[in-house]
């Protein structure tokens, strides 16, 4: 054999031939060197097909003889067991020894159990021999611990022993107990044989010498090794231990040789030497007392990875399992170590940790392991030493349940209560009025600093989780700043190695050295370390940590430990003592989809305390984003973070995958501030570019952000105002006279009493909240609307009345009343926070057979802001209402008020009824009237004092209005004639209370010729109760002019104005706009002849609105009265509304039209509608320059119409848009290429499919003309052929003229229908398919999504070890510098281990119900399609990922439980095939018997689906929940769904009549049933089983 330095190996008869011929010096000259005749090869070895490892090579296997050992014969076995337990009864033995050797035999190897290690029966005997009261039963656990390594026995101890258990714990207290010196050595993933025994290092001349690992050490000082993680190391590696612990025998790399004690002797005895020769022989005894105790997990049963225990273990070990503690001993732990901690917190917490470890789900089980031992003394230090700590908050805490998926985290929730443990509400307060001025840090965070803080002097060290950009840098930051702490940082990656972690090595001047990491600086000086992105790094490096948080010891590779009692550091050198202020505080991201990390809180949770970091709340979210953009408008940054507030609400709902944070916003805002000309709409592109390509996530953030008025993909051309039309001139109409002198009658005294107010009351009724969707209407186009959302009322509810409170603009409230049942509701204008009071007691539906209540609403002023008058305008009744309490009381007016409810029913009587009014335009002033119609007295309403004030009339009254606190303006019933009444302001009590009467004369312009037209008295709709400022007043009549002046409009003009009314005695002078013809001329609604008009004429309301400040008035009106014609031109139709506001600006002498879209529902009580408005739409002010509509549908609408406002947010709007100054928006480097497009055609087929770019001839190509492919121009639809694609530029593409667009439609159609012929499918059935399949596409998508994901995971990288190329492996140095060429390590795929299991597929079984009642119901809530599309999106989200999901469907009806839809090996390719099945589902459900076969069904499944061999299994039972009409008790179907605990059943219970299915999800398992009441809810329910469950583990 030649050797690598030159030397040569020869046989020994061939040497003797050489050395006859030639001398010894020649031969050593040539280096050949003489193989002793003696000189023989034994290899000791496992036969492979039976054991894993690698076959032999036949050239190395034909060059031995093999002999097979077998075990002892029986009988020398028994001699040998005998000699070693004299004191053992010898039947207990053979007992022992004929167990072993039936466990041995070739009969029971087939059963696959691991062979019984009978070497060790010795060592069970020696047990047996000190401890004869021992059983059998439990020698043999220690020897073949069945239970752990089997799953078939079913006592899988495997989720108990997994984490905290106190296996550390246990060892050191052995170690303590006997003495020993402890040698922990943590193993890791990647650790060679090599570092096992012996490291090479450098001596300070540069040679290389090797030096002794702890182990071997250990081995010759006698100490207790525990070696930490035995199930994380390759099988190969342990196996060199297997004679140390065998023989205790041991040779090492530098050919020193370890000794077992006897043999030692005995050799020193047979060869008469000291023990220094001995050593210079390099021959060392192993001390007598030298043990080793290893540590592991279970491994983990019908799982590839984790099989560690095989037969080769099992013979260098006795094992014991550690059982996890009992309820009673973690009580006495806790109470030993915890002394003060409150006893009823430690039940609790106990309670809810047993019934989660309990449970036989996966999700409970997976929940329990966050509760480990451990974590629960934490949890208990923490309450003994802040004992107001809420139990619920450390719960949730230690569990992280923040980022559990959604049923993990029900699951946890459901268990808490049943615990008793509440949610104690510790809001914000705390916080709230403490004025914090630092940067960046809100609330929320300072929540989490004060919880760190806690932990922190606790002495804990941390793990902060939580979404990316939510700020955890930022918080550790301050953090630290405040304790006023150095810090060490560290961040992790996927190439982060053990050694990376600790030392970095380097060679200078041919020596070593090491240089440390910040993680040992840290330890050294008693740092904060500061861990960044640990989820990153793979799990078996992050390990290492663990041994350094537990025991306080780490042995770094340069052969110095870090230690941190100091006991031990006395007896040794190399020893570093942790600092005792060293801590850690570590970052992840939370753990799932689609964080690309591992789970690290899932691997090391326990050992730290954790905090989950989450996004700030909006208003303290709002504040930082300002000191980022202080020049940023405010109406943006509350859009931002209004719209990123929704997405993340859908992250965590799971709606879309990515949850966006708070960095996101503080980009777009940073980039605003600096470029403020950039428009929003462009800004935020930023940040959702990324999902540009993705439709279906594409869909749901332009809906969003459109909703919050982001308009993205608005042109800044798209403004939609409404056109302007010319107002007629303004004409003089004549005079107003108040007569004073002359006729005693013109004036007269009117006499007033005063009473008190009588209360009755208060009740308190319940205020409901609701949120509601608020719709920002300018996203896409600019109109005068500015936003809408809908009231929840069905469409029973007529809208009756609308009222805003006339708080600033910004925040006013908005009230809407509703009749039949009455109800009030009322929301900010800009919050997404509603309210609804209902009043259905208060005004029951009728009184009277035909009494239809009409409600009217005033809110009130300061001081009693917030609170509302209701009037209903029949029976009289005024409430006064507190919302924001629920406070209702009556107000009566006198005594006789309660009587007039009570009259006989009215419904036979022909006279009109006369209704009650209520003046409200004083009501922020506290103060109301009320009159009756043809009445003759008025009360006026003092809130505030308490008081009434009645006024007697001479005259019986039409209408009131008040045109100024003490002028009101009456009108006479059938004369219409005028009278202003002048009161006493605010009647002082000394009872001076007279009012005096003025009649009006309307007196009209001459005509010329002495000739004077009468005017006829105008009937008046609205009068201003303020006046229009002088620039206005001027504007619109054209002179310059200062006098008091009122606004008021009729059906004849559009606006009048009397100047010099009412101050002035003088005649006044009165302008008007006149029609050409009268409102509500047109429309004689055909209803009109069911009911007298007579009897509700004044009902209506009057829908006309001054904005004075704008010099606008704004009515209501049908769009019969609307000059359509002069809109709209000739051939476009009008919008389809059912009213328009019609806008009338006296400044600008212009008329607008807006278009109210219409009503989504219109109650059926049309009559009753008709009774309160004209058009569908009530009106009130908003602010200055805006109405607020609400239809009768319930939607609410804010406009704007005031001029400047409109221009004002105009401009707003087109910054947000961004400018075109001029210059091109965009920067595109155009290449046109210059070929004209002939006509499009599908291309040649390549042969070979090379990519092609460009060229017309092929299909499948990319860029190119004509041919279909991507990206290219007038091609006919889009083949993809797999390559790059080049992507032809948008103005190129559209620059291709319209007929070869036509041609390119109609082939596109044609290949459409080509596919279909192929699959045969016709295209009624192709758009049959599209409408199931298209309500489940995004579900579809997301759920690929993860899938790809999965896979991409499965196929994550390892680095390969000893490879000849690659980088440099730091481990390897000093083999480098002695010339090895494996010195390098590079990233590839890890062959998966010689003889390890193969990979499963995971098993899912669908079971739908097809039974009739679903076919039957579909009509009330669409359960069938529902299943269906459930169905569907199984089979579409599958498709091509068979080889890792098997799964199949069948359905259960009354024909029988097993109904075969889909076969798991016979799988829908296309959407034919998929059609079939579900019109399979579809005949089946119309066709067959009725009956409930739903448990027969579910126990079937589970069966037959554990039968198959598969990773994991999963039965999905949906069905509607109609259980007990069949007699089937909940506890039986919750007893079915968990009959096999390694298969998965969930329930979905589809549409229930009643709360059949609330009721029966109580009853079973938390986490494994849902109830999709709104069954679009299905398939968001069946990703969220995906998500959670398959994902857990895949």
């Amino acid at each position: 054999m030649q050797l690598e330095d030159g030397r040569f190996l020869m046989s020994a008869d061939r040497y003797d031939k050489l050395l006859e011929e030639h001398s010894k010096e020649e031969l050593d000259a040539w280096k050949i060197v003489r193989v002793s005749e003696d000189f023989r090869v034994i290899a000791l070895g496992l036969p492979v097909p039976k054991y894993s490892g690698n076959p032999l090579d036949p050239p190395l296997r034909s060059r031995f003889q093999a002999r097979d050992i077998y075990y002892l014969p029986f009988k020398d076995q028994l001699q040998l067991l005998y000699s070693v337990g004299p004191n053992v009864p010898p039947e207990r033995i053979s007992q022992l020894l004929s167990f072993a050797t039936t466990l041995c035999s070739l009969e029971s190897a087939t059963l696959g159990l691991p062979d019984f290690p009978a070497d060790n029966l010795a060592a069970a005997v020696g047990i047996l021999n000190v401890f004869p009261t021992m059983s059998s039963q439990q020698i043999i656990h220690r020897l073949y611990p069945y239970t752990v390594v089997l799953g078939k026995e079913g006592k899988t101890a495997v989720e108990d022993t997994l984490k905290g258990c106190g296996k550390s714990v246990i060892a050191k207290e052995f170690a303590d107990m006997l003495g020993y010196e402890v040698e922990p050595v943590m193993l890791y993933q990647d650790m060679t044989a090599r570092d096992l025994l012996q490291q090479r290092y450098t001596l300070p001349n540069g040679d290389t010498a090797w030096r002794l690992s702890p182990l071997v050490m250990a081995a010759l000082e006698g100490k207790l090794v525990i070696l930490d993680g035995i199930h994380r190391v390759n099988p190969g590696t342990l196996a060199i231990l297997q004679r140390l612990i065998h023989d205790r025998e041991l040779t090492l790399y530098d050919g020193s040789r370890l000794l077992r004690g006897d043999r030692y002797q005995s050799l020193k005895n047979e060869l008469q030497l000291s023990d220094a020769k001995l050593q210079e022989r390099s021959i060392f005894p192993i001390h007598p007392s030298f043990r080793i105790i290893a540590l592991a997990e279970p491994p983990v049963i019908g799982s590839n990875t984790q099989q560690w225990l095989g037969p080769e273990l099992l013979t260098m070990f006795l094992y014991h399992n550690v059982k996890p503690s009992t309820r009673q001993e973690e009580v006495h732990i806790m109470s030993e170590m915890v002394p003060n901690v409150p006893k009823e917190a430690v039940e609790q917490l106990l309670t809810l940790t047993h019934k989660l470890r309990d449970a036989n789900d996966p999700t409970a089980q997976s929940l329990s392991s966050s509760l480990s031992t451990r974590q629960l003394l934490r949890i208990c230090k923490r309450l003994s030493q802040y004992p107001d700590e809420s139990l619920h908050h450390a719960v949730n805490k230690a569990c992280l349940s923040r980022f559990l998926p959604s049923l993990a985290r029900s699951a946890l929730q459901k268990a808490l209560m049943d615990s008793g443990i509440e949610e104690i509400s510790t809001e914000m307060e705390t916080f709230q009025n403490q004025d914090f001025s630092c940067k960046l840090i809100f609330i929320v965070h300072l929540r989490v600093m004060e919880d760190m803080l806690k932990d922190f002097l606790l002495g804990e060290h941390l793990l902060l989780v939580g979404n990316q950009g939510v700020g955890k840098n930022k918080i550790v930051d301050r953090f630290l700043h405040l304790l006023n702490r150095p810090r060490e940082y560290l961040q992790l990656h996927r190439d982060t190695t053990v050694q990376s972690l600790t030392l970095q090595p380097s060679v200078k001047e041919g020596i070593i050295v090491y240089e440390d990491s910040p993680l040992v600086k840290a330890v050294k000086k008693g740092h904060i370390l500061v861990i960044d992105e640990a989820d990153k790094a793979p799990t078996n490096v992050t390990c290492i940590l663990k041994t350094l948080v537990e025991s306080g010891e780490m042995i770094l590779s340069d052969g110095r430990r870090l230690v941190a009692n100091l006991s031990e550091r006395i007896r040794r050198d190399n020893v570093i003592a942790i600092h005792p202020d060293f801590r850690m505080i570590v970052l992840a991201n939370r753990p799932g989809f689609p964080f690309l990390g591992n789970d690290f809180f899932g691997a090391l949770g326990d050992i730290f305390s954790c905090h989950a970091v989450d996004n700030p709340v909006p208003q303290s979210e709002l504040a930082m984003l300002r000191q980022y953009g202080p020049n940023v408008p405010d109406a943006i940054l509350q859009k931002l973070v209004a719209a990123f507030g929704e997405l993340r609400g859908m992250a965590d709902q799971g709606i879309i995958s990515y949850p966006y944070s708070t960095r996101e916003v503080v980009n777009i805002v940073k980039h605003l501030e600096k470029f403020p000309n950039e428009g929003l709409a462009n800004v935020v592109r930023n940040v959702f570019d990324f999902d540009s390509y993705n439709q279906e996530m594409r869909e749901i953030l332009l809906n969003s952000l459109h909703k919050h008025g982001i308009p993205i993909g608005a042109k800044p051309s798209s403004v939609q105002l409404a056109k302007e039309l010319p107002l007629p001139d303004v004409s003089f109409v004549g005079h107003w006279n108040m007569n004073q002198a002359g006729n005693a009658h013109r004036k007269l005294l009117c006499p007033t009493e005063t009473h008190q107010l009588f209360i009755k009351g208060p009740v308190y009724i319940n205020v409901q909240g609701y949120s509601f969707e608020r719709y920002e209407s300018r996203s896409l186009s600019f109109t005068e609307e500015m936003a809408h959302w809908s009231l929840p009322i069905n469409e029973v509810n007529i809208v009756c009345d609308v009222n805003v409170s006339s708080d600033n603009d910004a925040d006013s409230t908005v009230y809407v009343v509703t009749c039949n049942p009455v109800s009030l509701y009322f929301m900010k204008n800009n919050g997404h926070k509603g309210y609804c009071v209902d009043l259905y007691d208060i005004f029951p539906r009728t009184v009277g057979s035909v009494w239809q209540p009409f409600v009217s609403i005033a809110p009130l002023g300061h001081p009693l802001t917030g609170q509302v008058v209701l009037h209903e305008e029949q029976s009289n009744v005024i409430l006064l209402l507190d919302p924001r309490n629920g406070e209702l009381r009556r107000i009566m007016l006198s005594q006789q008020d309660t009587e007039s409810t009570k009259k006989s029913s009215w419904w036979g009587s022909k006279e009109a009824q006369e209704s009650y009014r209520m003046c409200r335009e004083f009501s922020h002033k506290n103060w109301l009237v009320f009159y009756k119609e043809n009445g003759n007295s008025i009360n006026v309403l003092d809130v505030l004092e308490g008081t009434t004030h009645a006024i007697s009339l001479p005259i019986n009254l039409n209408s009131v209005f008040l045109v100024a606190e003490d002028k009101w303006l009456l009108v006479e019933n059938k004369t219409n004639k005028k009278f202003l009444l002048t009161t006493p302001l605010h009647m002082e009590a000394e009872d001076t209370g007279v009012c005096q009467l003025h009649a009006l004369e309307e007196e009209a312009a001459s005509a010329g010729f002495g000739v004077t037209t009468g005017l006829e008295p105008s009937n008046l709709q609205a009068i201003s109760s303020g006046q229009l400022p002088p620039e206005n007043l001027s504007a619109a009549i054209d002179q310059k002019i200062t006098s008091p002046n009122r606004i008021f409009s009729d059906a004849k003009t559009y606006a009048s104005i009397v100047v010099g009314f009412p101050d002035l005695m003088s005649p006044s002078e009165v302008y008007s706009w006149k029609r050409n013809n009268p409102l509500g001329k047109q429309s004689g609604s055909p209803s009109d002849q069911f009911f007298q008009p007579t009897k509700f004429a004044n009902i209506k309301r009057t829908n006309v609105v001054n904005l004075l400040a704008a010099n606008q008035v704004v009515r209501a009106v049908s769009s019969a009265d609307v000059p359509l014609k002069e809109i709209y031109p000739k051939d476009t139709l009008p919008p389809n509304a059912s009213s328009y506001l019609e806008v009338t600006d006296l400044n600008s002498k212009k008329l607008k039209y807006i278009p109210v879209p219409r009503a989504s529902s219109l109650s059926p009580y049309t009559s009753w509608l008709s009774k309160i408005t004209d058009s569908d739409v009530l009106l009130a002010p908003l602010g200055s320059s805006g109405v607020v509509t609400v239809d009768m549908g319930g939607t609410v609408r804010l406009w704007e119409t005031g001029l400047e406002s409109v221009q004002r947010s105009l401009l707003e709007w087109r910054n947000m848009i961004g400018q075109e100054d001029g210059r091109p928006v965009q920067i595109t480097i155009q290449r046109d290429s210059g070929l004209d497009v002939s006509s499009p055609k599908h291309g040649e087929l390549d042969p070979d499919n090379t990519p092609h770019v460009g060229g017309n001839t092929w299909a499948g190509g990319t860029g190119g003309r004509d041919t279909a492919g991507l990206g290219g121009k007038g091609g006919p639809y889009r083949l993809d052929a797999g390559h790059k694609v080049y992507q032809v530029s948008q103005a190129e593409k559209d620059a291709v003229p319209e007929e070869v667009k036509r041609a390119a439609r109609e082939m596109a159609e044609k290949a459409f229908k080509e596919r279909l012929k192929e699959i045969q499918m016709s295209e009624y059935d192709a758009a049959t398919y599209e409408r199931v399949s298209g309500a489940v596409r995004r579900q579809v998508q997301s759920l690929r999504v993860i899938l790809d994901s999965l896979q991409a995971k499965g196929k994550e990288r390892q680095w390969l070890k000893h490879q000849a190329i690659g980088e440099l492996d730091d481990t390897k140095i000093i083999d480098g510098l002695t010339g090895e060429k494996a010195i390098y390590k590079r990233r590839g795929e890890l062959e998966p281990e010689l003889g390890s299991p193969q990979q499963k597929p995971k098993r899912l079984r669908l079971l739908v119900d097809v039974s009739g009642s679903m076919y039957r119901f579909n009509g009330v809530d669409g359960r069938l399609e529902r299943s269906m599309e459930a169905t569907c999106m199984l089979m579409e989200a599958f498709e091509n990922y068979e080889h890792k999901f098997k799964y199949d469907v069948s359905g259960h009806s009354g024909d029988g439980f097993r109904i075969e839809l889909i076969r798991s090996d016979k799988i829908p390719r296309n959407n034919k095939q998929r059609l079939e099945i579900l019109k399979t589902m579809h005949a089946h459900s119309q066709f067959c018997m009725s009956g409930d076969y739903t448990l027969e069904a579910t126990e079937h499944a589970i069966k037959e689906i554990a039968k198959e061999d598969a990773d994991e299994y999963f039965v999905i039972v949906l069905s509607d929940a109609n259980l007990e009409r069949y007699g089937i008790p909940p506890a039986r179907f919750a007893q079915a769904l968990t009959i096999n605990p390694q298969v998965n059943a969930f329930a979905i219970f589809i549409g229930s009549l009643g709360d059949q299915a609330e009721r029966l999800q109580k009853t079973l398992p938390a986490g494994r049933s849902f109830v999709a009441m709104d069954t679009t809810q299905i398939p968001h329910i069946l990703k969220q089983i995906f998500t959670s469950t398959l994902l857990s583990n895949a």
